[in-house]
This record gives C-alpha cells, sequence and structure tokens, in this order.
C-alpha cells in the first residue's frame, strides 16, 4: 500500500536554519535544509545556498562532514529525476505536491540509499526521520519512515550494485565513472527517450529538443556526457613558468588539475598566469588572436575567465570589463582590483565612454547552458520552450544595444565575438543568422565545439560544449 501525505500549505515557509542538527548529525542536516530550499524553488536552483550554509557551520563541521554535506547535495541534484521517479513510486500522490521540507528530506535520503554505495540504509532513514519529526512536525517522521523503507526496497544487496558497463537497461541508472547502478526491480520506463530521461536525470523536453536536430545515438552520447563528473582543467597556453604536477590536456594549452580544491586555491593564488578554464570555451578567444584590437570590451564578463584570457591574448590592447548583473559586477571589480590590465566599468559607464570606440565586443550571453550540463546539472531543469523563447530575445537585445559601442570609421570597423555555452541552434547559428539579416555585420569564423568525454572516460579527454562567432 502506498503512503499519501496532504500538505499543510502551498506556501510553507523556508526551512529553519537554527534548529540543532538531529542525532548531532550536521552533514545530513545541512543537506536536508539545503534540498528543502532546492525543492521549494525547484526548477530553479539558488546555487549559494549551499555554501552558505556550509560556511555558517564552519565552525563545528570537519572538512569530511563539509565533504559528506557536498556528496549528498550533488548526488541529489544530478539525480533529481530519477529520485523523483523512484519516490513517486512510493507515494499516492505527485511528489512535487509534497511539501518542500519533506520533499528536501526525502531527497536526501534518497540520494544516500539508491546514489552512494558507502551509506548504510538505516543511517540515511533513521537520520531522516529524527529530521522530519523535529524540523517539519512530529508526524512527518511516520510518513517519512514508510516512504524510505519503500525506496529501500529498489537497493539490491552490495555485491549486486554495480555492473561493469551502463547498458540502458530498464534496471539501470548511469553512473558517473561509466558503470551502471543497479536497481532491485526493472521498474524505469519502456520506452527509450523516457528510459534515458530517468536514468540520466535529463528531461524528457530536452531529449525531444535535441532529436529534432541529432539521431539518438548522439543524444544518448551527450546525455551521458552530462553525467560524468568533469574535471578541473587550467589554461596554460599563458603560463610562463611549468607547472609540475599536473597531467596534459589532449587540447595543447591546458592541464587537468588532480589535487584538492585548497591545494587548487592556492595555485591560483600565486599564479595570476593561469586559470580555470574548459578547452571549448578558451577555443572561442583562440579563434581571433590573430586580430589586434586596440580597445577590447567583454560587456558580460561574469566572473572573468574570458576576461583573463582576453587580457593574455592582447597584451597592447586596451581591456574593459563589466557585467549587468550586480553581484558578478562585485565579483569582477575584486577579481581585477589593482589590475593594470584590465578596467571593471558600470556598464552605464561603458556605454557612456566607449561609444563608437571598441575594436573588438565579446558578448559571452547568458544561456541555457546545454553545452555544460556536467558542470552545470542544475540548468538542465530550467530547460524549456518557454525559457529558450526568453533567452534568445534577450541575447538578441544585448547584441543590438552593444553595436553602438562598435567603431566604425572607413579605416577600421569594430567587430563582436558572440559565444555561448549551449548547443542549441536558436541561441547558435539563428542568432549570428538573425544578427547577419538585420544588422548587415557578416558571419565569420563559426564555431561549434561538442561536448567531449564519457563516463569513466580519461580526465585528459574531457571538455564542454560551446558556440562561437565573428559578427562584422
Amino acid at each position: 500500500m502506498h503512503v499519501s501525505y496532504k500538505p499543510r500549505s502551498k506556501s510553507p515557509p523556508a526551512p529553519q536554519t537554527s534548529r540543532e542538527a538531529p542525532l548531532g548529525d550536521h552533514p545530513r542536516h545541512v543537506a536536508c535544509r539545503v534540498l528543502a530550499r532546492q525543492a521549494r524553488l525547484f526548477p530553479e536552483f539558488d546555487l549559494t545556498t549551499l555554501d552558505r550554509l556550509l560556511e555558517a557551520e564552519g565552525a563545528t563541521m570537519s572538512e569530511l562532514d563539509h565533504a559528506f554535506a557536498h556528496a549528498i547535495y550533488d548526488a541529489a541534484v544530478r539525480n533529481w529525476l530519477v529520485l523523483e521517479f523512484l519516490l513517486g513510486r512510493c507515494t499516492t500522490q505527485p511528489f512535487g505536491d509534497l511539501e518542500p521540507r519533506l520533499r528536501g528530506v526525502l531527497m536526501a535520503a534518497a540520494a544516500q540509499i539508491i546514489i552512494l554505495d558507502r551509506v548504510p540504509v538505516h543511517s540515511a532513514i533513521n537520520h531522516a526521520v529524527e529530521w522530519a519529526k523535529r524540523v517539519i512536525r512530529p508526524g512527518a517522521g511516520g510518513m517519512t519512515n514508510a516512504v524510505l523503507r519503500k525506496v529501500a526496497a529498489f537497493r539490491p544487496a552490495d555485491e549486486q550494485r554495480r555492473r561493469e558497463t551502463f547498458t540502458g537497461a530498464r534496471d539501470e541508472l548511469a553512473a558517473p565513472d561509466g558503470t551502471a547502478i543497479v536497481l532491485a526491480q526493472a521498474c524505469l520506463p519502456e520506452d527509450e527517450v523516457d528510459r534515458l530521461a530517468i536514468a540520466t536525470s535529463h528531461p524528457r523536453a530536452l531529449l525531444d529538443h535535441w532529436l529534432r536536430s541529432h539521431p539518438m545515438r548522439e543524444v544518448r552520447r551527450v546525455a551521458l556526457h552530462g553525467v560524468v563528473h568533469p574535471p578541473a582543467i587550467l589554461n596554460t597556453a599563458h603560463a610562463r613558468e611549468p607547472i609540475g604536477g599536473l597531467a596534459a590536456h589532449e587540447v595543447p594549452g591546458h592541464h587537468v588539475f588532480a589535487g584538492s580544491a585548497h591545494a587548487l586555491g592556492v595555485l591560483l593564488r600565486d599564479r595570476s598566469d593561469v586559470w580555470v578554464q574548459d578547452p571549448a570555451s578558451s577555443a572561442v578567444i583562440e579563434s581571433v588572436a590573430d586580430l589586434r584590437p586596440a580597445v577590447v570590451l567583454d560587456l558580460c564578463a561574469g566572473q572573468g575567465t574570458k576576461t583573463r584570457q582576453l587580457a593574455a591574448t592582447f597584451p597592447d590592447a586596451r581591456i574593459v570589463a563589466t557585467d549587468i548583473d550586480l553581484d558578478r559586477f562585485t565579483a569582477l571589480s575584486l577579481a581585477f582590483k589593482g589590475s593594470a590590465r584590465v578596467a571593471v566599468l558600470p556598464i552605464k559607464q561603458v556605454r557612456a565612454e566607449f561609444h563608437g570606440q571598441a575594436d573588438l565586443i565579446l558578448l559571452d550571453v547568458p544561456c541555457s547552458n546545454t553545452g555544460v550540463l556536467a558542470r552545470r546539472p542544475e540548468a538542465r531543469y530550467r530547460f524549456g520552450a518557454e525559457s529558450l523563447e526568453s533567452l534568445t530575445d534577450a541575447q538578441r537585445q544585448i547584441v543590438a544595444d552593444s553595436i553602438l559601442l562598435l567603431r566604425d570609421t572607413p579605416a577600421q570597423r569594430g567587430k563582436i565575438l558572440y559565444s555561448t555555452c549551449s548547443l542549441e541552434p536558436e541561441e547558435d547559428h539563428a542568432q549570428a543568422a538573425w544578427v547577419d539579416r538585420w544588422h548587415r555585420l557578416g558571419i565569420s569564423r563559426e564555431r561549434t565545439v561538442v561536448p567531449r568525454g564519457r563516463p569513466g572516460g580519461p580526465a585528459t579527454g574531457y571538455s564542454d560544449g560551446a558556440y562561437g562567432v565573428l559578427l562584422g
């Protein structure tokens, strides 16, 4: 018999942050709180919540506890659809109709039971039941216990938990290392596309969109690429001195960093001539490295990754960076504080001072992120016709607004380097065609980089997907 639950309110309050961790288990407590918030926002995600809570818990949590909280959260977010699918089979009403705090604790526990091999089932259930009693209400513990015991029935004996290779069978989930996580029941959908959507946690709408322009084998390859835990890749093309202990990437000028996050932070603090950047991202700037611009504007600079590459690629140019988002602009200002090569200015000031002055404008525009779903797994859940239309409208407006900043003299006309980390033609080729048709800028050096790397494949062969085109 399935268990149903009727929430008391359609808009429950956000989870409390001041309650004592049930059973003294801080990492699980933090993971439940964050996932409860994400459940309330789904399909959107607040990507800063986990870091804020971990920072707040820093005095009482060890490095190991931090890692465990991250592992639970990552397992839940990367496998949201399959966990929702399995949990939905254990309740009579849709999982999405449960109140967010209940969804959060069930998602955290299910991620431990189904995805994290080394977590004892009883430990995950016991904590979830106690958390539900204390944080939600006493009566929520019984329902949590009943649902999770049904979820545990999907987990086979430990010796049957893994298969060497993912084949797409109805009892398999795709794992980042290339193996298959085995379910005790062949319960995944019979339809091949529906099954791939659940097994890789990619929405059916996204797979259907890809199927309009690609064969099933390519859609399957890209969906499996999204399962990979991507490596940290450094752009070392401009390194002034060698860096020991790094594995050379297949793309020249890049190396894979395999150390801890702390060690990476130390390296980046001490070396301004290397930075974290995937080869697909760096290829966009490399495509125009032969140009000799005097003034370069980076108008959607974000965290400044491509800004650093612009400064290294064009050492004689004046580099100006900005971002319309206040948080990103603040971070950008801090990143280049005191820089002799990069000036970070508010967008209004850039528009006023550089009207008709830019030789090259980089527009790394906001996009659907479908080329980087391994790094941004939460982005896959936002994909839809409405969100895509909203993004393409915004992208066109950004291009149109930037044209007035281009140099336009008989001797020289400025150019726009338009880029996305999207695989969608609507955001890429179609946008270039629109600019050419309505603004007569012309299209050249158009390039699409498809995602590379499979679950279990070498880190040195991994890369994201990206698109770039020179307009003008």
